[in-house]
C-alpha cells in the first residue's frame, strides 16, 4: 500500500512531520540521518554533523525524556532507535513499537502486538526476548517497519502504527517456520534487526546456547508479502560448501546455533550482505560437533539477491569458548599500498580487528593459522590444533592474564583468596580447552567489544571500539546418568539444576541479567505447573523436553524446595530423546572471576574506549569508560563492564554511554579527551542515536538498564544545544 501526497500533506498539518531529516539515500557515508540500526547500512556509525562540536558540547542539555510506562525488575532496553521524516521509532522493553516525534519526543503511535487485535496473545507466553533495534522499508512514500517479538517478525505501517495484513500471517510470519526440522517448543527470537536490500528483509536470531537447540539459517522474505526468498544454511547440509567439515555426516539434522545475532552489514552497491555468525552448540563441548563447524564463528558475505555464498572466513575453528563474532562488521574505504580498497573491519572477542577486501575475502594483512594447546581436552573432545591469528592491527584488550595482573585495590585478605583461586585453575592462554578445575576465560565471554558495534570515521581512518576486560572462570562437571542409579530426589533435583539450568539462573537461584531469580517461586508454581513449565519451555526459557520425566520431578522438587518429594527416592530412568543431546560435560554456569567485594579479579582498566589508527594498525588512544564510585572517590578511573557502542560525528566528537555508572559521554575524536558527560536515569546499554530536524542536532539513548544489577529504566532521553 502507498500514500498519496494528500495523505502526508494531512499529517503534516497535524504535526506529524516535521521536515525532511536528510535528502541522501540510506546506508550513504555521512548522513545526516538515523535511518538504519547503526546509523547506515554500512555500519559505521559516523554523522556528518557539526552543529555540536569540541566548543559547544559542554552546553547540551536533555530536552525530552519519553518514558514507556511497562518496565520491570527484569526488563532492559538495548534498542538504538531510528529517524525517518523526523519521526523516531523505537521500542519499550515489553516489545511495544512507537513513533515520537524526533524533536519533540511527542508520542505518535505506539503497536501492542500483544494486545493486536488480530491473533490476541497470551501475555503470559508471550517470549520478551531483548530487541535492540528495527529495520525500515522505503518506496516512494511507502514506509514499512520491521521488528521482531514473541519468536515473530512483525510488518507495521510506520505511518499508522498499523500491522502490514498481506504480510505473512496477518502481518507476522513465524520465525520458528522454514528452518528444516520441527522447532517449534524451542527458543528462536529476533533480537539484533533485520537489514533491508531491495524488496528483502533479510533476518537473523537468536536461539538457545544448550545442547536443544534451533539452527541459526539466515532468511530473506519479501517486504510485501512475507514469502521466504531465500535461505543460507549456516550449517551445511549434503551437497553444500562447507559440509565436509563436520565430522559427522548427520550432525546437520541435530545440532544448532551458528545464528547470526549480532546483525548485518550491507554493501548496496555490489549487493552483498555481511553476516557475522555464533558459535553451534553445545557451546563448551564439542564431543557431538566433531570437526571445524562451517559455518559457526565465521563471517560470511552473501549475494543479497539470492542467498549464495560468495566468500566466507571462520575467525574460530570448532569454538568451545563462547567466542562468536560480537558485531557486524564495519565496511570502509581505507588507503594501502598507494590505492584505495572498498574494505571491511570485523572485530573478535579476543579483541582483534580482521580487515578485509569486502568483495574479494582477500585478507589485507597476514592471518596466521597458529598452533594452540590441544592437550588437557575433556574425553571425547577434538580442538582444532590451529587458530587463526591476525597481524596488523594491534589488539586492543589485554588477551592474557597472569598471576601478576590480579587486582590489588583490595585488602590483602580479599587478595588472597582471589590469588589462591587463580593458582587453582587452567590459565595458560586463551585457547586453554574446558576442564573440570575450571578455565580462565580472558578475555571473558562477553568480550572485548560485544553488540554495541563500533565506529569508524572516514575522515581520518580511525576506529572506536569499547570493550570489556573482565574475566570468567568455566568449570566443566560430569552429566553422567547411570540407568537405574538411586539416590534421594533432591540430590538429583540439585545435580540437574546444576547441569541444566545453573548457567542462566545462578548457582544460588538468584538470576542475573535478564533471567529471573527462582528464589520464592513456590508462591507461583507447583509440582505439577513447573514440571509442565520445564516440558514446553516459555519465553526466554527454552524446553527441557528432553529430560526424563523422572528428572524434570526432581528439578521441581529442588527448585520449589519441596521436602517431602526431596526425600523420596530417585531413579534415573533412561532418556528417550536424541543422544546427540546427552551431553557427557556440561558447564557449571557463566561465572565471572570476581574479588569477595564484587570486583573484577584482574587490575583495570574493566572497560575501556579505543581509537584505532587502520592506515599504521596503532592504538592512538585509550581511555576508561565508566568509573565504580568508590573507586572514583579514591581518584581510581577503572572503567566498567560496558553494552552499547559509540558513534563519531565530523563535528569531533564521539558519543557514548554504554557503562554501568548511567552516564552518557562525549570524548574528543582525536585525543581522547572527556568533553562532556551527563546523568541518565538508568545505565544507557544502548548505542545512541545521532541526527539533525530542520537544522537542529539532536542525540538519544536508551536508558533501560537491567544488567550488572542495575535497576531497570523505562526511558529514552534526548540531548541538544540550547535554542539561539
Amino acid at each position: 500500500m502507498s500514500y498519496s501526497t494528500s495523505f502526508f500533506t494531512a499529517l503534516a498539518a497535524a504535526g506529524l512531520l516535521l521536515g525532511s531529516c536528510n535528502n541522501k539515500p540510506a546506508g550513504t557515508t555521512g548522513n545526516s540521518g538515523w535511518e538504519v540500526y547503526g546509523g547506515n547500512k554500512q555500519n559505521n556509525r559516523y554523522v556528518d554533523l557539526k552543529e555540536i562540536d569540541s566548543a559547544n558540547v559542554q552546553q547540551l542539555k536533555a530536552v525530552w525524556t519519553y518514558h514507556t510506562n511497562d518496565a520491570d525488575s527484569n526488563t532492559q532496553i538495548q534498542v538504538n532507535p531510528i529517524v525517518i521524516d523526523t519521526v523516531l521509532y523505537g521500542i519499550t522493553p515489553k516489545l511495544k513499537l512507537f513513533a515520537l516525534h524526533a524533536a519533540t519526543g511527542r508520542e505518535i503511535w505506539v503497536y501492542d502486538p500483544v494486545k493486536d487485535t488480530v491473533g490476541m496473545i497470551d501475555p503470559a507466553a508471550f517470549s520478551f526476548n531483548v530487541s535492540r533495534g528495527l529495520a525500515a522499508y522505503k518506496n516512494g512514500q511507502e514506509r514499512l517497519l520491521f521488528y521482531s517479538a514473541n519468536g515473530k517478525l512483525y510488518c507495521i505501517d510506520a505511518l499508522t502504527g498499523k500491522p502490514k495484513r498481506s504480510f505473512g500471517d496477518m502481518g507476522r510470519v513465524d520465525l520458528h517456520d522454514g528452518l528444516g526440522r520441527n522447532v517449534s517448543h524451542l527458543y528462536v527470537a529476533g533480537t539484533t534487526p533485520g537489514i533491508i536490500y531491495k524488496d528483502l528483509i533479510i533476518v537473523g536470531m537468536r536461539v538457545a546456547e544448550e545442547a536443544v537447540a534451533a539452527p541459526g539459517h539466515i532468511r530473506a522474505y519479501d517486504v510485501h508479502s512475507g514469502r521466504l526468498v531465500w535461505t543460507f544454511h549456516t550449517i551445511p547440509q549434503p551437497g553444500e560448501p562447507g559440509f565436509e567439515s563436520w565430522e559427522d555426516s548427520l550432525a546437520y539434522k541435530h545440532v544448532g546455533g551458528a545464528n547470526v545475532w549480532a546483525g548485518f552489514s550491507l554493501d548496496e552497491e555490489k549487493g552483498i550482505v555481511y553476516a557475522p555468525t555464533g558459535s553451534a552448540v553445545y557451546d563448551f563441548y564439542g564431543g557431538k560437533r566433531l570437526g571445524n563447524n562451517l559455518y559457526a564463528n565465521s563471517l560470511l558475505a552473501l549475494d543479497a539477491a539470492t542467498g549464495k555464498r560468495i566468500w566466507h572466513f571462520q575467525a574460530m575453528h570448532h569454538d568451545v569458548w563462547d567466542r562468536d563474532l560480537p558485531s557486524a562488521p564495519v565496511l570502509i574505504s581505507l588507503q594501502k599500498d598507494g590505492r584505495n580498497i572498498d574494505a571491511l573491519a570485523q572485530v573478535t572477542k579476543t579483541g582483534f580487528v580482521l580487515l578485509f577486501n569486502r568483495q574479494t575475502g582477500e585478507a589485507l594483512y597476514p592471518i596466521n593459522e597458529t598452533a594452540v594447546p590441544t592437550t588437557g581436552m575433556l574425553p571425547g573432545e577434538k580442538l582444532s590444533p590451529t587458530q587463526p591469528i591476525p597481524t596488523f592491527p594491534e589488539p586492543f584488550v589485554r588477551q592474557h592474564m597472569t598471576i601478576n595482573d590480579l587486582n590489588t585495590l583490595v585488602p590483602d585478605s580479599s587478595f588472597q583468596l582471589i590469588k589462591k583461586k587463580f593458582e587453582s585453575i587452567r590459565s595458560a592462554g586463551m585457547f586453554e580447552p574446558p576442564s573440570k578445575e575450571g578455565t580462565l576465560i580472558f578475555p571473558g565471554f562477553d568480550g572485548g567489544p560485544e553488540w554495541g558495534g563500533q565506529a569508524y570515521d572516514p575522515q581520518t581512518s580511525i576506529f572506536y571500539v569499547n570493550a570489556n576486560e573482565m574475566p570468567w572462570i568455566l568449570t566443566m562437571v560430569d552429566n553422567k546418568t547411570d540407568v537405574g542409579k538411586k539416590e534421594a530426589m533432591g540430590a538429583a533435583g540439585k545435580r540437574l539444576y546444576l547441569s541444566n539450568c545453573m548457567s542462566c539462573h545462578g548457582p544460588e537461584r538468584k538470576g542475573a541479567g535478564n533471567y529471573p531469580s527462582l528464589l520464592g517461586i513456590e508462591k507461583k508454581y507447583n509440582d505439577s505447573s513447573l514440571q509442565q513449565l520445564l516440558q514446553t519451555g516459555r519465553r526466554m526459557m527454552p524446553s527441557f523436553r528432553q529430560l526424563t520425566m523422572a528428572d524434570r520431578k526432581a528439578i521441581a522438587a529442588f527448585v520449589l524446595n519441596n521436602n517431602t518429594i526431596s526425600k523420596a527416592t530417585y531413579t534415573a530412568e533412561k532418556s528417550e530423546s536424541d543422544p546427540y543431546f546427552n551431553l557427557p560435560y556440561v558447564a557449571t554456569g557463566y561465572n565471572k572471576f570476581l574479588t569477595p567485594e564484587g570486583y573484577p579479579a584482574v587490575a583495570p582498566p574493566w572497560g575501556t574506549l579505543n581509537a584505532i589508527d587502520l592506515v599504521t594498525g596503532k592504538i592512538k588512544w585509550k581511555v576508561p569508560l565508566g568509573d565504580y564510585p568508590a573507586m572514583k572517590a579514591k581518584g581510581i578511573h577503572t572503567g566498567t563492564e560496558n553494552y552499547g557502542g559509540p558513534v563519531v560525528t565530523s563535528g569531533g566528537l564521539v558519543f557514548i554511554a554504554a557503562s554501568s555508572d548511567s552516564k552518557i559521554r562525549a570524548f574528543d575524536k582525536l585525543t581522547g579527551v572527556l568533553r562532556w558527560e551527563a546523568d541518565l536515569p538508568a545505565p544507557g546499554f544502548a548505542t545512541p542515536a545521532v541526527y539533525q530536524v530542520n537544522g537542529k542536532q539532536f542525540i538519544v539513548i536508551a536508558c533501560g538498564g537491567g544488567k550488572l544489577g542495575k535497576k531497570s529504566g523505562d526511558s529514552y532521553v534526548c540531548f541538544a544545544l540550547p535554542d539561539k
